[in-house]
């Protein structure tokens, strides 16, 4: 009975923590709506219907994610890092990575968007399995570093260095695409999911601090994208010329 209360209390909370998310949304639609737009009743109502349909949707998926996503996400990280051949964490991250990726709706509306916006020369699929691919090789980083204990800087400092140096040689349609799709890789599906393992395997592997080792994934998540986008980009216009 108290598990249920506690459950509904957090419900609750997190139904007025994604209202209160919605409400400025709400407040500026209305304001433009009454000195601007101007738009037909039926409008207003759907664009209303559709504001409650994303408090539903914001209220479930972060509920899901309080009691989901980062319980789980911990416990994997626990029992893979307690293991004597821990370095099983770089492979199974760098497949969890991929496939979390795949299902990232923001990666996958990054994806239609570029083929739409390039008339089908650049596809919609290749994007989508090179970006998967650069996470899933972030998230294998993100794992060795725990695993051996060294600091994020050495991955964070030469990385964007090698991507200034790439950007150089990198069609100039494609930097854009880079940069985008290594904010749009960090969506809430791998945030959510990705952050809490790392953070299980640094509490349990000896000599690691979760607060100094287990942060920073996000960080190569971003970053990796943009390069392997940008090697995409200059295979492709190598491609184009031969």
């Amino acid at each position: 009975m108290n598990e249920a209360i506690s459950i509904l209390q957090s419900l609750s909370d997190t139904l007025w923590l994604s209202a209160r998310t919605l409400l400025p949304i709400a407040g500026y639609f209305l304001l433009f709506q009454i000195i601007y737009l101007k738009l037909p009743t039926e409008k207003v109502l759907n664009v209303g219907k559709g504001l409650l349909l994303c408090l539903f949707g914001l209220t479930m998926f972060l509920f899901g994610v309080e009691y989901g996503f980062l319980p789980v996400g911990e416990m994997i990280g626990l029992i893979l890092g307690d293991l004597h051949y821990n370095w099983i964490l770089m492979p199974l991250g760098f497949m969890m990575g991929f496939v979390a990726t795949l299902v990232e709706p923001a990666v996958k509306i990054l994806c239609y968007e570029v083929e739409q916006s390039s008339g089908g020369a650049i596809m919609e699929g290749l994007v989508l399995y090179t970006l998967a691919t650069g996470v899933g090789a972030a998230v294998a980083l993100g794992m060795t570093r725990i695993i051996y204990g060294f600091p994020i800087q050495y991955l964070i400092i030469p990385g964007y260095l090698l991507i200034l140096i790439i950007m150089i040689f990198t069609p100039p349609n494609f930097v854009g695409i880079a940069f985008d799709s290594g904010g749009t890789a960090t969506g809430p599906m791998i945030t959510t999911f990705m952050i809490a393992i790392p953070l299980g395997a640094a509490e349990i592997i000896a000599e690691r601090d979760p607060i100094l080792d287990g942060f920073g994934l996000i960080a190569l998540v971003a970053m990796v994208p943009i390069f392997v986008i940008m090697l995409l980009g200059i295979f492709l216009e190598r491609k184009s010329g031969e």
